[in-house]
């Protein structure tokens, strides 16, 4: 897909530019609207939110950092295919923290969490037969909320930091599978926090983090070019 085509906002001028253009080229990255092994071009990009050259690369550095782009050095700069090996890593942390956010929920009930959990789960529903690839930020707003409601924000930030080669199969995931099942397992979680029942809270947050491994190989063999084969 060509950077023309790409549906990104122009950099607002009066804000710091650097961080505005570091997220949109990873939302586009990670929607996968730039395919893994395309050719980004500084001149292109730059031209595409009205920018410098300076801060594109130095946006190029940053998502190199992060193993969203390969810079290869007199050859350009490159979207790198998708690590297993870094879904797998992301996902383990993500279950290890997370299981213990939602038991942390269903402990100390904090007042208003079920009900604005509630809220966002009826807003997930009426995406699934519409906007499927929008349900991705919705999911990161629910997971966001309990990691507040627990009173731990900041595990919140660290996932985020690490989790981008997930996302990338979870759009994919959002894409080209039924979203009933994620939902449902959003409800179990909710249930359980609204019982006050931390072990069952627990236990649904693992089943729910661990569905990515049974929708890996079937993601992999879908879209077989997406995937590095010498980072499984």
């Amino acid at each position: 897909m060509g950077i023309e085509t790409i549906q990104i906002e122009q950099v607002d001028q009066s804000a710091p530019v650097g961080p505005q253009l570091i997220r949109a080229l990873r939302q586009a990255i990670v929607r996968n609207q730039f395919e893994p092994g395309t050719r980004l071009s500084e001149a292109e990009i730059g031209a595409r939110f009205g920018v410098s050259r300076q801060p594109v690369r130095e946006a190029f550095i940053k998502l190199a950092e992060e193993g969203l782009l390969e810079i290869r050095p007199q050859r350009g700069s490159f979207v790198r295919k998708i690590s297993v090996g870094a879904v797998l890593d992301a996902r383990f942390v993500r279950e290890a923290v997370e299981a213990d956010i939602a038991k942390a929920c269903a402990t100390a009930r904090p007042a208003g969490l079920v009900e604005e959990l509630r809220g966002q789960i009826a807003a997930q529903a009426r995406l699934v037969d519409h906007h499927p690839a929008a349900f991705v930020p919705l999911d990161d707003e629910f997971h966001h909320t309990l990691a507040k409601g627990a009173g731990r924000p900041n595990a919140w930030a660290v996932i985020v930091g690490m989790k981008s080669q997930m996302d990338r199969v979870r759009q994919m995931t959002s894409a080209h599978f039924p979203l009933e099942h994620l939902i449902a397992q959003h409800t179990a979680v909710v249930d359980a926090i609204d019982a006050g029942d931390p072990e069952a809270a627990e236990k649904a947050m693992r089943g729910h983090l661990q569905m990515i491994l049974s929708d890996l190989p079937a993601i992999r063999e879908a879209f077989p070019d997406y995937f590095d084969p010498d980072a499984a």
